[in-house]
């Protein structure tokens, strides 16, 4: 195959002797990028996970687990399967805001608090390893570097810190933002970080080195979220001034300016080939940009609110958007069709997650999270609660949030 050829030229570690496994693994991949799978999704478990509100909710990689963080000071670890809780991480005396596995690995788990401590957890045991100091301010985001080497807090005291895992010991101190950090992320190779603030502007520095590399001018608002695509090569940003731009990951320079919303862009992401470019808005639509034309593709249009949340799955075909509408929509990557609305919330959706193989999908809303399967296409979808865990009430009081999960079969 002239693909494995390429590949091999540009990676010494695959030899000849590996060549027809490589081979292999390239048509299994084909094989899976050409399925035709229109998969509904029907709600299979609907917990109540805290007293008080949920603040996020994240998988690991495999979509086995879950994690949970709240206003009651804890993370708590779930079996997606079963909707089971494995255990609760206590320790923190504030908010617990911030919440990450270390994927793809998923044997730790970070948590970064209001009490402006961050904690890094066994996630088979619950123990401790450290708790990280150093903050003067509330932790509101943070991300592992793929390499679970580091682990990275931005705090509203206008700084991000990289902490060593291995060491237990701040590795490094990010300045020079004039305005509170509350969007970061590590590039694939992990030698890069950018981060997002409020003084309307994105950083991006050097891992090794805690040096600034570039700022990214621009935006008259906010930073809202800024993301890597998987090849290190772009940055997307998103902000208050109803905006979102593309960068030159390297050089720093802006690339292109992505309009088409009439108010705040709350959240950008990139499918995983980094081809698509996904925005969701307050003023209740999203975009889909081509990230190569910087041509807008597809409008999605439905939602009777603000979108605070929007994900493509794995694949890249399908995308999934969380409203204060109380509904989840699941949505044609390349068209902007409406294939599915996810319904039964009583309460704005602030969250939503695809797991690994994307067929999985889990939705939070204040007092509840909500657990969907896919089914197969000639099934016909139902939205009636199959199951309640944990004493789930009918009638649910207005001060926890929860989450729903929806499965394909």
């Amino acid at each position: 195959m002239a693909l494995v050829e390429e590949i091999q030229k540009g990676e010494p570690l695959i030899t000849a002797s590996c060549k027809e496994q490589v081979i292999h693994l390239i048509r299994r991949l084909q094989e899976k990028l050409g399925e035709q799978e229109d998969h509904k999704f029907y709600l299979f478990k609907v917990l109540r996970a805290h007293i008080l509100p949920l603040t996020n909710v994240a998988f690991n990689k495999s979509g086995s687990r879950f994690i949970t963080g709240s206003y009651d000071r804890t993370c708590k670890v779930w079996d997606t399967a079963s909707g089971e809780e494995l255990r609760t991480l206590e320790g923190h005396r504030n908010v617990v805001y911030a919440i990450a596995f270390n994927n793809p690995y998923g044997d730790k788990i970070a948590t970064g608090s209001f009490d402006k401590t961050c904690k890094l957890w066994s996630t088979e045991t619950g123990k401790c390893y450290h708790t990280f100091r150093g903050h003067t301010a509330e932790i509101v985001c943070l991300s592992f570097n793929l390499q679970s080497t580091l682990v990275a807090t931005g705090s509203m005291d206008t700084t991000a810190k990289l902490w060593d895992i291995e060491k237990g010991e701040e590795a490094v101190t990010l300045r020079g933002h004039s305005a509170e950090i509350i969007a970061l992320s590590f590039n694939t190779t992990g030698d890069r970080i950018i981060t997002g603030s409020f003084d309307h502007t994105v950083a991006v520095w050097d891992v090794g080195t805690g040096r600034k590399l570039h700022t990214l001018i621009g935006h008259r608002g906010e930073i809202s979220s800024a993301q890597f695509n998987w090849d290190c090569s772009l940055i997307v940003t998103g902000s208050m001034d109803k905006t979102c731009m593309l960068w030159n990951a390297m050089t720093g320079t802006h690339i292109a300016t992505l309009t088409g919303h009439s108010d705040e862009i709350l959240d950008v992401c990139f499918d995983y080939a980094g081809q698509r470019i996904a925005t969701a808005s307050a003023d209740g639509s999203g975009r889909v940009y081509n990230a190569e034309t910087k041509m807008c593709i597809a409008k999605i249009e439905g939602h009777g609110g603000e979108i605070s949340k929007i994900c493509f799955n794995p694949k890249g075909n399908r995308i999934l958007t969380a409203s204060s509408d109380k509904t989840a929509r699941l949505w044609d990557a390349a068209t902007g069709q409406c294939i599915q609305i996810l319904e039964g919330h009583n309460d704005e959706i602030f969250s939503c997650a695809f797991n690994y193989k994307g067929n999985i999908i889990i939705t939070a809303i204040a007092n509840r999270l909500h657990l969907g399967r896919a089914l197969p296409a000639c099934q016909p979808s139902t939205w009636n609660c199959g199951c309640s865990l944990h004493g789930v009430a009918k009638e649910q009081s207005s001060t926890g949030r929860s989450q729903h999960w929806w499965r394909n079969g």
